[in-house]
């Protein structure tokens, strides 16, 4: 069921309301082409329908231990005719294609889906038919046999992984009053989990070992996120539910949505003993997540294998194919056009033949009354069969060997391997290797990509002064026992002014950080371990325990710290928690003096606007700020306020009315936290660094050179992705930025009878880039603006097609605040306008959408999950890595590619050509100018090794160098290495090669006189030369064009022409005769022929001249119109010693532009645990007087997502 989500208007613009994101919008491709219109259709002005389940939806009724409920014909749908089963899945997940009975029949449909495979079957059924057959079937047998053969093994090999991977997944054991595999749970089933399980189905959670039911959970298989979340028994199930008796005679009804792909939403109601009781996702265990912490829990399922969130999730993906591959078909498609024209050609040609010469011929009379025409009709067939060659049977397969090849290049590459994290590169896919050397534009997330998502604490200002030199040595943290050794801090005077105890305002700084904030702790063996509701709280909190100020532990109405060395308990009057809209938060504290202060900490913008007229240090902090934003901080102002006690109490009225308001709670609280939160007295600044991942700027800048553009798309605020954008190099002081809402549009409407306007967006000279949200992407581009009608889908389209030309105008692309959905629509809008080859890369499942509709979806394994990496094509650890994924394997995939496919096409053209020449000679009767054998092995044997090895192995220049030269690319992109001209010129050359090959032996042999007075003139030799001459010369050919020569390209090629020479003398030997008389008929042909000098300098002559031309044009565009691939060649030593010198200089520090802007941390910070913390849940009981190491604080996880 689709359900539709309330859009918060802010700021007079339609834009995503952190509130009410989902984390994760997973459509398919498919989906997301029809929900993009639905949306276009929508005005903006239209009134948007609840998000409720209507009860329509509320069809999926689940009866506790009630298996055969479940199985009742209410509960049944129709499969096939009259065939029904249960709409209940079963648990068990299939991956793999293929078992031992179907393996075979349907591997052969799937290849006979390939034309080209159907064609030769025909073929085959045509050879066998002996008026037509001019070739033995088995010239056509053998090579599709071994074609299928080696397709069905790889497609057996990656099944069996499959295998392997459904035997991992689908037979864990869960525990359910008996051990049981996952394959046997069925809707309905109680089941108990323990700690450390994975979840096995969409469960409803029941009751837990943990105080209140409480259960936390591990998602990053789902959501990507690393932090534990937590999940909550209803009090009723919790109370009633924790016996096993009590759990088997459990017989509630669940009345619930359908199964859907929505991860942020669940909805139903329980009926259990008379009573209804609402649920919602805090109840349930989705499928794929972890138990962690809770010793053990018990939930009904609800939804199983096919129906569960995760397995709904995986949605259609769609199959990607290369530009190639499609040019590929295309000009499959031309051979066979051009064949059955020479076939047709040459049948009318045997029909005035036979009326002209070969019915009046007595000694051709075969004895056979067939009309000319009909000769004519049988001769064309002949020559299909004979021409056959033309559509090569083996290019198919030996792309897929190739592509196989360079696949596992990519996994065996040291250079792209992450040490620290175990960690290689992964081509998840082997079909499109050489687009990644076409790529155009690179979409990728900010954070977690760009960034490490793992924070620093790195400056501050306090009372005016700012500390954090990055010139000093790392202070020694030696003197606090609870410090984190990780930590570091550059600036020692700020430890000796805490250590002093003599700075108020220092001390103040730091009892702020370790007091105010949601985060969680929990020993273990010792050390204090904090969970955090986002990465930027963790490190403040770890600062201040470093400083002295250390965080122990927290109760619902408590918070202790240890101050330096003495321990303090305050009690906490109210927590006001943190979200989107207040981008702060507060903490109101009872001090053990009886004293009430609140402090608060928040983005700059909300807090100087509350600040007291009396407030010091506003100006130098303020310049502080600006300095840290300017070095892509992200900064957080402090500040407190001491409320006297009558104040306190009257305000405390009115937050308990708030607190149980029924109707709109949220905005009740947010006007009495407004109240007391006023008047404040700033402390300082902090300033966090999300710092950027190795090489990020440099390889930005290098892929910049390569031409690829770079569009960033982020759920982050607009000033930190600006910041991350220039300390990244994506943006740099020479660009001229522009804002989309500063774009102004030209209604639609005005300009739908015109042509596209020639003139650019941005007429200034210079580089630009562009910066925009997704609320100005919904309000300009995916929605009819007013001015256009609902219907003008015509309107519409020119609004995008403006932005992406817009867009593609400018260097760097920056979207902030965009959904899931959002960032794959941006990449469908380039795809569809710009027929332009896309890059997704991201790290977390809100990039999911954006890696399945890409041409090409990177995925990193880092901070966030697997979920990307599971939908992408290729995989690693480190965004740096791209930069010789696309420079270095992609472009040498893109090369092989193009020279394997124009070699192979030459050499096809060459060897089936001669037959056209022939036939001239011939009476145009499909009589064939090589021997059977020859025709059968050339392609399987004599000429397939040397074009396959350069397909696996051939490079213009080394790894270094195609990263030294970024323009090195360019030929990928613009395709020019193979499309139509170059198809061409390959069937060009090959006629002047077949030409050659079937001319100069004719002429040789038209008089001639051997040594011993035998004219060598018969049929039999002339095939044995223009073979041999064949031979040699595509075996050369693959020579000239091999750049990179090794032991093993040499080997190919000489043994190529050894195996011909070998085979063909076994071949026309007398004993094979005497086996086999009517399968080799060409006994003592070549033995005969090729002890003749003359024939050997035919052969040299032919070789010679065909291979001339081609050395010519070589040199010619190599010293005349060299490439910049020549060039480099050209110049390779001098290069590489330069680069060896360079590798001995220092790189110097990356310094950022002087161009200022705020980053705020508290843009993209989120909720926090205020309402766990202070409803007392997650305490299972007040300890004592603190002793020893504390263990009442269970680990209490952030249950949302971090960022959008």
């Amino acid at each position: 069921a689709k359900m539709s989500r309330r859009r918060a208007d802010s700021q007079g613009s339609l834009g995503p309301d952190d509130e009410v994101m989902p984390y994760s919008d997973d459509e398919t491709d498919d989906e997301l082409d029809a929900s993009s219109e639905e949306e276009l259709e929508e005005p903006p002005g239209a009134p948007q329908p609840p998000a409720e389940v209507r009860p329509s939806e509320m069809g999926w009724k689940v009866k506790a231990n009630d298996r055969p409920y479940h199985h009742l014909p209410e509960f049944e749908k129709k499969v096939f005719l009259c065939i029904k089963k249960s709409r209940y899945s079963g648990n068990a997940i299939k991956t793999y294609k293929y078992n031992v009975l179907t393996f075979i029949p349907l591997n052969l449909y799937e290849q006979f889906k390939r034309v080209a495979n159907l064609y030769f079957l025909a073929l085959l059924i045509l050879q066998i038919i002996p008026d037509i057959s001019t070739l033995p079937w088995y010239t056509t047998l053998i090579p599709l046999v071994v074609v299928l053969g080696v397709t069905a093994i790889k497609d057996l090999v990656d099944d069996l992984v499959r295998h392997m991977y459904k035997t991992s997944d689908g037979s864990s054991v869960c525990f359910r009053f008996q051990s049981s595999k996952w394959r046997n749970i069925e809707v309905g089933d109680v089941v108990r989990l323990r700690k450390n399980d994975f979840i096995p189905a969409d469960i409803l959670l029941l009751s837990s070992s943990n105080p209140n039911s409480l259960c936390y959970v591990e998602t990053a298989e789902l959501d990507g996120e690393t932090n534990l979340k937590f999940k909550l028994g209803l009090r009723v199930t919790d109370e009633q539910l924790q016996e096993e008796r009590q759990l088997a005679e459990f017989d509630a009804l669940i009345e619930c949505e359908e199964p859907n792909n929505r991860l942020d939403k669940f909805i139903g109601t329980m009926l259990w003993q008379s009573e209804r009781y609402p649920l919602d996702l805090d109840n349930m265990l989705l499928r794929g997540c972890k138990v962690r912490n809770t010793e053990e829990c018990h939930g009904l399922v609800i939804f199983a294998g096919a129906d569960t969130k995760i397995m709904r999730n995986g949605g259609k993906t769609r199959f990607k194919r290369t530009k190639i591959d499609e040019l590929m078909n295309y000009m499959v498609y031309t051979i066979f056009a051009l064949l059955i024209l020479v076939a047709a050609g040459l049948a009318i040609g045997h029909s005035f033949w036979y009326e002209e010469i070969g019915s009046n011929a007595w000694y051709l009379y075969d004895g056979k009354d067939q009309s000319a025409s009909y000769r004519g009709f049988l001769s064309f067939w002949g020559y299909i069969i004979v021409l056959n060659t033309m559509v090569p049977i083996s290019l198919y397969v030996s792309v897929e060997v190739i592509r196989l090849g360079q696949s596992k290049f990519i996994n065996w590459d040291l250079q792209m391997y992450f040490a620290e994290k175990d960690t290689p590169a992964k081509a998840r896919t082997t079909t499109l290797n050489e687009q990644l050397g076409q790529i155009e534009y690179i979409f990728s997330d900010k954070t977690g990509t760009l960034t490490q998502n793992v924070m620093q604490f790195k400056k501050c200002t306090i009372a005016g002064r700012s500390y954090g030199d990055l010139l000093s040595e790392p202070v020694d943290w030696s003197w606090n026992q609870h410090a984190d050794r990780k930590f570091e801090f550059m600036d020692h005077s700020l430890v000796a002014i805490i250590r002093s105890k003599k700075d108020k305002d220092v001390t103040e700084f730091f009892k702020l950080l370790s007091l105010c904030h949601t985060v969680m702790v929990e020993n273990k063996d010792g050390e204090l371990v904090y969970q955090a509701a986002s990465p930027d709280e963790g490190a403040l909190v770890t600062a201040a325990r470093n400083f002295g100020y250390v965080f122990l532990s927290r109760t619902q109405d408590t918070i202790s710290i240890k101050e330096m060395d003495h321990e303090t308990t305050y009690e906490m009057l109210a927590l006001l928690d943190f979200n989107s809209d207040r981008k702060r938060m507060s903490i109101i504290l009872k001090f053990p003096d009886g004293r009430v202060r609140l402090y608060c900490k928040g983005a700059d913008t909300v807090i100087y606007e509350r600040l007291s007229p009396n407030s010091r240090h506003k100006e130098t902090t303020q310049t502080a700020l600006d300095e840290f934003a300017n070095a892509t901080l992200r900064t957080l102002c402090l500040c407190y306020k001491d409320i006297s006690a009558d104040e306190y109490a009257a305000w405390s009225r009115k937050h308990k009315d708030a607190q149980v308001a029924m109707v709109d709670r949220d905005a009740a609280l947010d006007r009495v936290y407004e109240e007391i939160e006023s008047n404040l007295m700033l402390i300082g600044a902090t300033a966090i660094e999300d710092k950027l991942q190795d090489g990020v700027p440099e390889t930005i800048a290098t892929l910049a050179k390569a031409d690829i553009k770079i569009w960033v798309l982020t759920g982050d605020k607009k000033e930190t992705a600006e910041n991350i954008g220039y300390s990244c190099s994506l943006l740099t002081d020479d660009m001229q930025i522009h804002y989309g809402e500063d774009v102004k549009h030209e209604p639609p409407a005005a300009r739908l009878g015109k042509k596209k306007p020639v003139q650019p967006f941005f007429p200034e000279p210079g580089k630009n880039a562009l910066i925009i949200t997704g609320g100005w992407l919904v309000g300009s581009i995916n929605l009819i603006v007013s001015t256009v009608l609902s219907n003008n889908k015509d309107g519409n389209m020119s609004l995008q097609i403006d932005f992406v030309d817009m867009a593609c105008e400018c260097e760097a692309v920056i979207c902030c605040r965009v959904t899931p959905k959002q960032k794959a629509n941006v990449v469908s809008l380039v795809k569809k306008y710009k027929k332009a080859v896309t890059l997704s890369i991201g790290d977390g499942a809100n990039d999911v959408n954006m890696i399945k509709t890409a041409d090409i979806g990177v995925g990193i394994s880092g901070q966030e999950g697997m979920q990307a990496v599971m939908s992408s094509d290729y995989a690693f650890a480190q965004f740096r890595y791209l930069e010789r994924l696309l420079l270095v394997h992609g472009r040498w995939s893109y090369i092989r590619m193009c020279k394997f496919l124009r070699y192979f096409f030459f050499k096809n053209f060459a060897f089936t050509l001669v037959h056209f020449w022939y036939s001239f000679f011939s009476g145009y009767s499909s009589q064939v100018a090589y021997e059977d054998w020859f025709i059968t092995l050339y392609n399987l044997c004599y000429s397939s090794l040397p074009v396959l090895l350069v397909g696996l192995l051939d490079q213009d220049v080394n790894d270094k160098l195609s990263l030294k030269f970024p323009k090195l690319y360019l030929p990928g992109q613009q395709g020019s290495m193979f499309n139509y001209k170059n198809f061409f010129i390959s069937l060009f050359h090959g006629i002047f090669v077949s030409l050659i090959i079937f001319f100069i032996p004719y002429g040789a042999f038209l008089q001639t006189m051997g040594q011993d007075g035998e004219a060598p003139s018969d049929y039999q030799s002339l095939a044995v030369v223009t073979a041999s001459s064949l031979i040699f010369t595509v075996n050369l050919q693959i020579s000239l064009d091999t750049s990179y020569w090794t032991f093993v390209n040499c080997f190919a090629v000489l043994g190529s022409i050894a195996i011909y020479f070998g085979i063909m003398f076994d071949i026309h030997s007398a004993g094979i005769h005497v086996i086999f008389p009517s399968q080799f008929t060409f006994t003592g042909a070549a033995s005969n022929a090729l002890r003749q000098p003359y024939l050997w300098l035919t052969i040299i002559l032919t070789v010679g001249i065909s291979l001339l031309p081609v050395i010519c044009i070589q040199f010619l565009h190599k010293t005349i119109w060299p490439s910049v691939g020549d060039k480099v060649q050209r110049n390779r030593k001098k290069y590489e010693m330069e680069m060896q010198v360079e590798e001995k200089k220092k790189p110097s520090a990356f310094q950022r532009g002087r161009r200022s802007r705020r980053s705020a941390y508290a843009f993209s910070h989120s909720r926090g645990y205020a309402d766990l913390i202070s409803s007392g849940r997650s305490i299972r009981r007040r300890p004592p007087a603190r002793g020893g190491p504390q263990d009442s604080i269970r680990e209490v996880p952030h249950r949302e997502a971090e960022n959008i």
